[in-house]
C-alpha cells in the first residue's frame, strides 16, 4: 500500500518515513504545499498523512482542494495544533482524522489501520478470502489455517489482491501499489513476485488474463 506523507521538517519527515516502510507501506515524501498538490499520481495512494504548517502554504487549503477534486483516499491530519478550534477545522475541511504531534508511531498506524478498515467496510482487522487470511496489524498469514511464511513483497501483494479479490489488476497497478517512486520499476518483477505467490498459495489461486493482469480467484 501507498502513502503519501506530506512533512516539511526533514528529520521526521525521513524517521516517519523509515517506520512506516517498516511497517510495509511504500512512502512518497512532499516537502511542500505545492509539491504536494501536483504530486503526478495521487490516485494511486492508499492514504495521505498532512501536516497543517507547511512553508509555501496552508495544509488545510490542500485538503479542500484533494476534497473538491474528489480525492477520496482517506486524509489523515498530522500537525501540532491541537486546540480543539484546529481539530473541528480540520476535521470540517474532510480530514477523516486528526492526530496531534508529538505522537506515538503505534497510535498513527493504528488509526491509519482504522480507516483502512473503515474505506473497506469492515469492522475485523482480518482479510479473508476463501482459505487465505491476513491481518495487517501483526503480518501474520494463515493458509488453511496455518501460518504462511512469506517475503515482504509477498506479503505486500497478496495483501494487495485479497483487499480487492476478484479483481484484474495490471501489472502497472501492481507497481504503483507496492513501490514508492523512487523505487526502480519494471514490469517482469510483478511476474516473477506473482510466481513466487502462487508457489506458497497454490498456483490456481492467481489467474492471468493475458495482456491484461491478474486476478485473485476467490
Amino acid at each position: 500500500m501507498r502513502l503519501l506523507l506530506v512533512e516539511d521538517e526533514p528529520e521526521l519527515g525521513r524517521r516517519l518515513s523509515e517506520r512506516l516502510r517498516g511497517a510495509d507501506f511504500a512512502v512518497d515524501l512532499a516537502t511542500t504545499a505545492d509539491e504536494a498538490e501536483h504530486w503526478p499520481d495521487l490516485d494511486k495512494m492508499a492514504a495521505i498523512i498532512l501536516d497543517l504548517g507547511l512553508p509555501d502554504g496552508e495544509g488545510l487549503d490542500l485538503l479542500r482542494q484533494w476534497r473538491a477534486a474528489r480525492v477520496d483516499c482517506p486524509i489523515l491530519i498530522l500537525t501540532a495544533r491541537g486546540s480543539w478550534q484546529d481539530k473541528v477545522e480540520g476535521l470540517n475541511a474532510g480530514a477523516d482524522d486528526f492526530v496531534v504531534k508529538p505522537a506515538r508511531f503505534e497510535e498513527l498506524l493504528a488509526r491509519l489501520n482504522a480507516q483502512f478498515r473503515r474505506h473497506a467496510g469492515r469492522r475485523d482487522n482480518v482479510i479473508e478470502a476463501g482459505y487465505l487470511r491476513l491481518d495487517p496489524l501483526t503480518h501474520e498469514v494463515w493458509l488453511d489455517g496455518a501460518p504462511l511464511v512469506l517475503s515482504r513483497q509477498e506479503y505486500r501483494l497478496l495483501h494487495l489482491f485479497l483487499r480487492r479479490p476478484g479483481q484484474l489488476l495490471s501489472q502497472g497497478a501492481i507497481l504503483e501499489d507496492l513501490y514508492d517512486l523512487q523505487t526502480e520499476r519494471e514490469l517482469n518483477t510483478v511476474e516473477v513476485l506473482v510466481g513466487r505467490l502462487r508457489r506458497k498459495i497454490g498456483k490456481d489461486r492467481i489467474t492471468t488474463q493475458r495482456g491484461l493482469g491478474y486476478r485473485l480467484e476467490r
